[in-house]
C-alpha cells in the first residue's frame, strides 16, 4: 500500500446496543492508527428503539445464534463476553416488546456523540462497550464505572454527563440526522462503514473496507 497517501474518510455507524459493534471498535481503532485512516464515528440508537416492533416478529433462531457467533468472535479476539446486566435497552425477551422508557440507551447515545464531537469517540465507546459486553462487571450503569471509562478517553465524566442532560435535544438531533445519513448510505444495521458512498455491514466486513481502501490508493497514486 502505498505510503504518504490519505485515505478518504471512514463514517462508522455505531450502537451500545450492538455487540457487534462492541467487536469491531478495537479492530477499527488499530486500522485508524496503522493505516492513517480518519474515521468519524456516528452513534445512532439501536434498532430496538426505532423499530420496537421488530424484535417481536424475529425468527426464533436468531437469538442463541447471535450468542454463539458473538462469543466464538470475542475468544477469537481475546476477549469475554456476556450478555450485559443491565441490558441498554428495556426489554421483555419473551414477547419482544421494548419498553417505552428506556433510561440507558438515550444517555449513553447522547454521551458517545458528545465524546465524538470532541475527539474521543472511538475510545469512548471502545471503553464503554467493554463494560456492557465484556461480562466483567454487573451493574455498568452503577458508581463510577461509566466515569472511569470517560476519564479512560480522556474526558470529564462529570462535565459529559452534565452536557448530555443539558444539551439533550440538540444530541437527540445529531443522533437523527445520523440515522438519516446511515439510511442514505444504503443500509439500516451497525456496525457499518462508509467510504466514498459505499456500505460495508458488519465487523466481518472490515477486511473488504480495507482492501477498497488499498485499491483507491494505490490508483490515486498511479
Amino acid at each position: 500500500m502505498p505510503t504518504g497517501e490519505t485515505p478518504a474518510p471512514v463514517d462508522f455507524y455505531f450502537s451500545f446496543r450492538s455487540p457487534y459493534s462492541w467487536l469491531a471498535v478495537r479492530q477499527v481503532r488499530a486500522l485508524a492508527e496503522s493505516h492513517a485512516l480518519d474515521v468519524t464515528l456516528r452513534v445512532v440508537r439501536p434498532l430496538a428503539v426505532r423499530t420496537p416492533d421488530f424484535f417481536k416478529s424475529v425468527n426464533p433462531m436468531w437469538p442463541p445464534y447471535l450468542y454463539r457467533d458473538v462469543t466464538r468472535i470475542a475468544d477469537r479476539l481475546g476477549l469475554t463476553f456476556r450478555w450485559p446486566r443491565p441490558d441498554p435497552v428495556v426489554q421483555d425477551y419473551a414477547s419482544g416488546t421494548i419498553a417505552a422508557d428506556q433510561p440507558h440507551i438515550g444517555r449513553l447515545s447522547r454521551m458517545g456523540v458528545l465524546a465524538a464531537e470532541q475527539g474521543a469517540g472511538l475510545a469512548y465507546v471502545e471503553a464503554v462497550s467493554h463494560l456492557i459486553w465484556s461480562g466483567e462487571i454487573d451493574g455498568w450503569d452503577q458508581g463510577d464505572h461509566l466515569a472511569r471509562a470517560a476519564l479512560a478517553a480522556g474526558l470529564d465524566p462529570t462535565a459529559l454527563e452534565t452536557r448530555a442532560v443539558a444539551e439533550s435535544d440538540r444530541l437527540d438531533a445529531v443522533l437523527l440526522a445520523h440515522e438519516s445519513a446511515q439510511a442514505t448510505a444504503g443500509h439500516w444495521g451497525v456496525p457499518l462503514f462508509v467510504y466514498r458512498d459505499e456500505p460495508f455491514f458488519g465487523q466481518d466486513r472490515l477486511p473488504d473496507l480495507m482492501w477498497r481502501i488499498a485499491q483507491n490508493r494505490w490508483t490515486e497514486a498511479d
